[in-house]
């Protein structure tokens, strides 16, 4: 199909240098000038560009973006959280919604296998902070729809640890896309992850999803890094308290005179988020200044 001068569209597919690019006319798949290279830019799933001449020649500023895997102009993460099989992990779920506060990109929670275990712990953690928890039961459409309703009209990522039924949950949400799912492997106690590349999948009701790889298969300072100063400014819950703390510099992990900790204290900031915050300060007084660059 020959490119119309001046299209413009939105990429939703990278594969080996070549970029598929959605726009009003048409689906075109095409290459990037060589110009984004010698800058050291590369296209990636979710950035508006214009097309001239069958090639992506200009890239539209980013709103956001995230590093691995390579997505642009998020609206929202979609932490896919099973109650079993495997359990829900809270440092590496905190750790995943801190990099979204950081980047302004919304937050929310999905739980599945309600059916198979509690999830009135995770409901009550995440949703006493202000982030959208939907409970799903593939037994009852409602709970389905409502995760349809939260898509419509977004660019949204799905991801969560391997095994807690990303895809099973797309696929219940647009039966349409088809995407391969895998059995859990029982020997690794996680499920055989089969996405290998970024790709943003059309709802039929509007708005684009990318699935991306569970938690086991990279660390999320891939996702970005954040200094140690920044890091209270991505835990929500401590912003009615940090300015009460006694000490300007208060890190609010173990301090006298931290308000967040008396917080905690009280039950007024749920223990298990303290807990990854704390852990996350630790790793991030770690990081070397080359690795901040």
């Amino acid at each position: 199909m020959a490119v119309t001068v001046n299209t413009s569209g939105i990429i939703t597919k990278c594969l080996g240098g070549l970029y598929t690019v959605e726009s009003p006319d048409g689906i075109y798949e095409c290459k990037a000038r060589g110009v984004f290279r010698n800058r050291g830019i590369s296209p990636c799933v979710g950035d508006t560009v214009e097309l001239r001449d069958g090639v992506i020649a200009d890239i539209a500023e980013r709103r956001n973006s995230i590093i691995r895997p390579p997505l642009a102009n998020l609206d929202q993460l979609i932490f896919v959280v099973s109650t079993c099989s495997p359990s829900p992990n809270y440092l590496i779920l905190d750790k995943f919604i801190a990099i979204a506060e950081y980047k302004g990109i919304k937050p929310v929670v999905v739980i599945t296998k309600t059916d198979l275990g509690d999830s009135a712990p995770v409901k009550s953690i995440y949703g006493s902070i202000g982030v959208d928890v939907l409970e799903v039961d593939y037994s009852d459409e409602s709970t389905v729809q409502a995760v349809r309703d939260i898509l419509r009209g977004r660019i949204s990522a799905f991801t969560g640890n391997s095994g807690a039924g990303k895809s099973t949950l797309l696929n219940a949400v647009d039966p349409t896309l088809d995407i391969p799912t895998a059995e859990i492997s029982k020997k690794l106690g996680r499920g055989r992850h089969t996405t290998r590349h970024a790709q943003l999948y059309k709802l039929s009701e509007g708005g684009y999803i990318a699935d991306t790889p569970g938690f086991s298969t990279f660390e999320t300072n891939r996702y970005d890094i954040i200094r140690k100063e920044e890091l209270a400014g991505c835990f929500r819950e401590f912003a009615d308290y940090v300015e009460d703390c006694r000490f300007n510099d208060c890190a609010h992990v173990c301090e006298k005179g931290c308000a967040v900790c008396a917080a905690v204290e009280r039950g007024e900031i749920p223990v298990s988020r303290h807990e990854s915050y704390c852990t996350m300060y630790e790793e991030a007084k770690q990081l070397k200044e080359w690795e901040l660059k």
